[in-house]
């Protein structure tokens, strides 16, 4: 294939599908497919609900570049390389759920030509593009992998909510199911990054790396959350235990917190399944995803402990919940921990308000069950915790809301210490 005939389409437009997408569209003529219309709608108007996509550079794109998405399989149907970008979550029992890959897959299968390439970027575990979506897409085309179609791996490393790290300054990881193949599909990528690709030998390699990446942040975070109930537990502050220990020139400086959204805390479980195949067991990780999936708990179990100790009757007390997204200043609230805290303090009150103005409270509820608000509340409360960093909790005096005797507890270890009774 000759790079300067690619006609790109990009098969799932959320946090990872629609920043790519757009920028393929400043080199390539570019078709965003997605199955969510008010979702293409919302995009053709020029807004990004996801705020990873500026407005203005969306407009550009629809109005300079000819970007267009589409629900439409026939207006994508001319295109011959295909980028599937759709989530692969867990189940309740966190088992991988290929289920949306499998169908983005089926979709391919109606609209791939002979000599097209698709490339997969959701993350996954080493073998799935080649033994679970592949032949989905030789079953529905009736052509076959290798012969009349072809196909690469490329992982996203898409961060939501970062300015700094965006899609066109990431490095980028590439591979092909042939080395002629691996070459056209590294030239493709190549053409719009500023720093350039690094070509994997086999799709196999490429699926693993990406996967080992947010692994190996998981099992750090989870050695930080374990020194942080150690130390707490000890009543030395784990912060300052931290900022120590980081003056040695090969400290790795981390931080204790919550593990939520859609890589971290969901990617391991896909290596830890295909790990147990093949008959090992892999210790570390299990036990690192354990102690992150139970740290909204401790939060919580935490706050009470120090209102017990300050004399505030944990009882129907009134709580302040500042954040409820996974990450700080963006608007994603998959798999977000904060909820842990919730549920955890509502066995005890009711009266608790959570308050965050990056959230859109209908997805929260119909998400979470839980109610959110985007105003400043005027009350005073028993207890506030902060639980994401957004600017603006740093921007105003968090104590405004924190009744006399009350509690004011850190997650995420921001706020001037004079005002905090504990943080994590």
């Amino acid at each position: 294939m000759d790079i300067n005939n690619v006609k790109i389409a990009v098969i799932g437009l959320g946090y990872v599908g629609l920043p790519l997408a757009r920028l393929f569209s400043t080199k390539f003529e570019t078709m965003g497919f997605d199955k969510n219309q008010s979702r293409v709608n919302a995009l053709m108007e020029g807004h990004d609900a996801t705020l990873e996509v500026p407005d203005e550079l969306l407009q550009e794109a629809i109005r300079r570049n000819g970007f267009k998405c589409t629900t439409n399989l026939d207006d994508i149907r001319s295109c011959n390389f295909y980028v599937v970008a759709v989530p692969t979550p867990v189940d309740e029992n966190n088992r991988p759920d290929l289920t949306p890959l499998l169908k983005a897959s089926e979709t391919v299968g109606q609209v791939i030509g002979k000599g097209d390439i698709v490339v997969y970027e959701s993350t996954v575990y080493p073998g799935v593009t080649e033994e679970e979506c592949l032949p989905v897409v030789e079953k529905v085309s009736g052509l076959k992998f290798n012969v009349d179609f072809f196909a690469g791996y490329s992982p996203e490393r898409i961060n939501p909510g970062d300015k700094e790290h965006t899609v066109e300054k990431i490095k980028k990881v590439t591979s092909g199911s042939t080395p002629e193949i691996a070459d056209v599909v590294d030239g493709v990528y190549n053409s719009v990054l500023v720093n350039g690709t690094h070509k994997a030998p086999s799709m196999k390699v490429a699926e693993a790396s990406k996967i080992i990446e947010n692994s190996q942040r998981d099992v750090n975070i989870a050695f930080m959350n374990e020194l942080a109930k150690i130390f707490n537990a000890m009543g030395i502050d784990t912060h300052d235990v931290i900022e120590a220990a980081s003056s040695k020139w090969n400290f790795i400086k981390m931080s204790p917190g919550l593990v939520g959204g859609h890589c971290i805390s969901v990617d391991p479980y896909y290596l830890i399944q295909k790990a147990q195949v093949y008959g090992v067991l892999p210790r570390i990780m299990h036990a690192s995803r354990r102690l992150n999936d139970g740290m909204g708990a401790y939060v919580a179990n935490q706050v009470i402990k120090c209102m017990n100790k300050k004399g505030v009757l944990v009882k129907d007390a009134k709580i302040l919940i500042l954040g409820i997204t996974f990450k700080e200043n963006c608007p994603d609230i998959r798999n977000t921990k904060v909820v842990d805290i919730y549920h955890t303090l509502a066995e005890y009150t009711h009266n608790i308000t959570i308050y965050d103005p990056w959230a859109n409270p209908d997805k929260v509820c119909a998400e979470y069950g839980v109610e959110v608000v985007n105003d400043a509340p005027k009350d005073q409360f028993d207890a506030v915790i902060l639980a994401v960093a957004h600017r603006q909790f740093l921007e105003i005096n968090v104590e405004k809301w924190v009744r006399a005797g009350g509690v004011v507890y850190d997650v995420k270890g921001v706020l001037p210490r004079n005002i905090i009774d504990e943080r994590l």
